[in-house]
């Protein structure tokens, strides 16, 4: 499982970003534009869910759930100081997906037990991408967590922030379903060919 989070740089903005993860093979975007206002979501959350219905992709919207139903999104993704999970749950019913973010065990377990269907774990290692960057976990970290929530569920987990290609291995190894990223493919020559080389290598260690 690879998600694409949607950022923007020098040369791609986030529609374009997604269209060439999407080329790639990706079939999960997470629209994210944390300052952006709701015309400048909404804009680019159209034309990106429209490729994503066209390639049979999951697209997500960070944060913004009185949006999920404009933009016919299949879902949220929520941070920690984000509207907690559960009153999510409650709005947007049994048919969307929502993620959770967790940084430490017990906020995997408040996921769950709010309903949440895949939990963002993280942040690995510092990322620029993301502001309010909680303790970072590293290898260690992340694989401890994993092996004591694994011990009470079995929850779809995708290990996020700042993660390398030569980190996708062990990160797999560590009991995760996926990752997430971002500026590694956005940052990347060809962001197309960059998502390719990372699915290749969740698929050889999954």
């Amino acid at each position: 499982m690879l998600q694409f989070i949607t950022h923007n740089n020098s040369r791609f903005n986030e529609v374009e970003g997604a269209k060439a993860a999407l080329e790639g093979g990706c079939r999960w975007i997470q629209l994210r534009m944390k300052n952006a206002s709701d015309d400048e979501f909404i804009a680019a959350g159209k034309e990106i869910g429209r490729l994503c219905r066209k390639a049979g992709a999951k697209f997500i919207l960070d944060d913004r759930v009185e949006l999920v139903e404009l933009l016919n999104a299949d879902g949220v993704h929520l941070g920690k100081n984000d509207m907690p999970v559960a009153e999510a749950r409650r709005l947007l019913g049994s048919e969307k997906i929502i993620g959770a973010t967790a940084n430490n065990l017990q906020d995997a377990i408040n996921g769950v037990k709010d309903g949440a269907d895949y939990l963002g774990i993280g942040p690995f290692r510092f990322t620029t991408t993301k502001q309010r960057l909680a303790p970072v976990l590293g290898l260690d970290g992340l694989t401890e967590l994993m092996t004591k929530l694994r011990e009470v569920s079995d929850i779809p987990v995708v290990a996020i922030g700042g993660i390398k290609d030569s980190d996708i291995r062990d990160i797999m190894r560590s009991g995760v379903t996926g990752i997430a990223v971002s500026g590694n493919i956005l940052n990347a020559s060809s962001p197309k060919e960059k998502t390719e080389i990372i699915l290749k290598e969740i698929k050889n260690n999954g």
